[in-house]
């Protein structure tokens, strides 16, 4: 596990090698136990290491055996002992015993198609000297990041996105089509970043820069054969659990110490069980709960760790944690707005005290529909068949009931159900289920100079997060209802919130983190099945993943409902952060950026104070977003 840099020039030249550094060691919380670079006068590539497999012989950039081309890498290889084993056959002799020399071995046998080998998280690049091309891919979900640069005359790319403004030219123009992304979908999706010029490779996606040009393409994408014929409910518990335990296998290699995150829902339980079945010790595991008691999953997750007996540890977060913020915005380096940000790195930066490698659930909900925004969207298309006159009528009432309960009651949900239900079609009502803001409230909100930079008198009807949503939804066309739901989430939220999220907050604490649930041949084989086993009518959400583990996990987690890793950060604006969010946000500094008006700004923060409306997602959307100004751009004054 790494960080990786590198620049390219377009004709001969000196490589700036001490700016490469300078870029390097901007990553050094990604990589703390050693570096390494490499230069010549067209291509300089550098990386920081966290040592995870072949401790003595796994140092980058690696080379060819002629040292004609050169390769840094971020992330791991899960199948590389087989891949290892066959290219030995081949004729092919290792120089070390890590991973990282199998992508070179690959590349040097298959070339560009080097990538559809490969079974595990990466981002590397290489350079090949003999071609005068740079080779850079990502994984196919999303695990580990790239971001790139074409400037006058030079290609440069990074893990992350503070690494590429040592290279001159380096644009600071804020992209405010990328604020307006932010603001509905709490993150900036690729290829976009807060930059103009500035971009996000794509997960599953290969890019050539050869003579100039940079060409990007797609190698991998769900599979679009729909679900498998003939297969039964029972062949297909035996699949999940077999191939799930397999991949926990794969992940569990590793020559430092490893333990996993355990919240107490059905995911990352089911990933405790397999390891422990997997161990011959006792799984180290770790959890995080809130001072607030609906929020928290502790009990949850004692319940697995004492059924299996971990070796369990617990932290609880509160609101004076928050101080850690303006550090967490300076990691992400582009506003990022999910609130379990702060959480996560806080059960990362705990569980680097004790091990350097975690296991969690992630991507569970992605595969088996667990989310409940996918019982509301199934529930609206019955909702649809409902006469107009009383659907009119219900969301009459659905209007009155009271606004300011704090979100995931009852009444909450309701009025959101309605309001997603009303006028929209199926892309439009997921966008709803999910923003922060919706296009009627960025309405009200933005400025009229932040209007103009968005061309809302050139395009009033434009809504980019809906366009963006679109794209997936238009390519997953052929699928079942559910699977085609489950499609939008896998190529959007997973890759560009989740896996954006968990990289930032486990590397800043310099601890890889490993996901059993999406490794990809698993993810197809699921994505195969229908998804009325996913979510069976309206109630059995993970239906074919509980059937699967029944009788590995105890009645009380496998009946519980969805919790997510949301904050209570609702009480805590109206409490111990009032005053923080004020001070940054209603400040004069923060009105003076220009991106909204301050008093429909107020209004919201007295709405929120009045308990009229629980804005408690939207504040911290807003506080984050000015942090990261503090943090990058604090002279930002506006849009002309």
């Amino acid at each position: 596990m790494c960080g990786i840099v590198g620049i390219v020039h377009t004709s001969p030249g000196k490589v700036d090698r001490e700016a490469l550094l300078r870029s390097n060691d901007l990553i050094t919380h990604r990589g703390p136990d050693e570096a390494g670079d490499y230069c010549d006068d067209r291509a300089g590539l550098a990386m920081r290491r966290l040592s995870i497999i072949d401790l003595k012989t796994g140092q980058q950039p690696i080379s060819n055996h002629d040292e004609t081309a050169f390769l840094v890498f971020n992330g791991e290889i899960y199948n590389f002992q087989e891949l290892r084993e066959t290219l030995e056959k081949d004729g092919y002799a290792f120089k070390t015993k890590t991973d990282t020399e199998t992508i070179m071995a690959l590349y040097e046998k298959h070339g560009t198609d080097c990538v559809r080998f490969l079974r595990g998280m990466f981002a590397f690049a290489i350079w090949d000297k003999r071609r005068e091309r740079l080779f850079v891919a990502r994984d196919r979900v999303g695990k580990k990041p790239l971001l790139y640069t074409l400037g006058e005359g030079y290609f440069a790319f990074a893990s992350e996105l503070r690494s590429l403004s040592v290279w001159p030219g380096i644009s600071r123009e804020i992209n405010p089509k990328a604020v307006d992304l932010y603001l509905s979908l709490q993150y900036v999706p690729s290829p976009h970043t807060i930059f103009k010029g500035i971009y996000k490779l794509p997960p599953a996606h290969t890019l050539v820069f050869e003579k100039g040009k940079a060409v990007i393409e797609r190698y991998w994408d769900l599979p679009m054969d729909g679900p498998e014929k003939g297969l039964s409910v029972a062949d297909a518990e035996i699949r999940i659990l077999d191939k799930l335990k397999e991949s926990v296998r794969l992940r569990m290699i590793s020559d430092v110490p490893l333990g996993a995150f355990l919240s107490g829902g059905i995911d990352s339980s089911v990933i405790v069980a397999l390891m422990s079945e997997l161990s011959d010790k006792p799984v180290k595991t770790f959890s995080i709960g809130f001072d607030h008691e609906k929020f928290s999953e502790l009990p949850y997750a004692k319940t697995i760790a004492d059924m299996y007996g971990c070796d369990h540890n617990e932290f609880v977060v509160t609101a004076e944690m928050a101080e850690t913020l303006p550090k967490i915005a300076w990691h992400y380096g582009e506003p990022y707005g999910d609130t379990s940000a702060l959480p996560s790195y806080y059960v990362s930066r705990e569980t680097r005290k004790h091990v350097t490698v975690a296991l969690n659930g992630d991507g569970g909900d992605e595969n088996f529909a667990g989310y409940i925004r996918y019982f509301a969207l199934k529930a609206m298309r019955l909702y649809d068949t409902v006469p107009g006159p009383l659907r009119a009528a219900a969301y009459e009432i659905a209007k009155r009931l009271p606004e300011g309960e704090a979100p995931l009651g009852l009444v909450w949900r309701a009025k959101r159900f309605f309001r997603s239900a009303i006028g929209a079609d199926y892309v439009g009502r997921h966008l709803k289920t999910l923003c922060y803001f919706a296009e009627e409230d960025k309405a009200w909100l933005y400025s009229d100079a932040m209007k103009r930079a968005l061309g809302y008198d050139e395009d009033p009807d434009r809504a980019d997060a809906e366009r963006y949503l679109r794209a997936a939804y238009d390519r997953s066309k052929d699928q079942d209802y559910v699977n085609r739901m489950l499609y939008i989430d896998f190529t959007t939220y997973l890759p560009e919130c989740l896996m954006a999220k968990m990289d930032i907050a486990s590397m800043a604490n310099s601890l890889e983190t490993r996901s059993p649930f999406l490794d990809h041949e698993f993810i197809e084989m699921v994505y195969r099945m229908p998804g009325d086993w996913k979510l069976k009518g309206l109630k059995g959400h993970k239906w074919i993943l509980k059937r699967a583990f029944k009788d590995k996990l105890p009645q009380s987690i496998i009946k519980r409902g969805k919790m997510g890793f949301g904050s209570p950060i609702g009480p805590w604006f109206r409490g111990k952060l009032k005053k923080y969010w004020e001070d940054r946000v209603l400040s004069p500094t923060a009105l003076a950026r220009g991106y909204f008006d301050p008093k429909a700004l107020r209004r919201m923060w007295e709405q929120h104070q009045n308990r009229e409306w629980d804005h408690g997602y939207r504040l911290w959307g807003l506080l984050m977003l000015e942090l990261w100004h503090e943090q990058y751009l604090a002279d930002f004054k506006g849009f002309d």
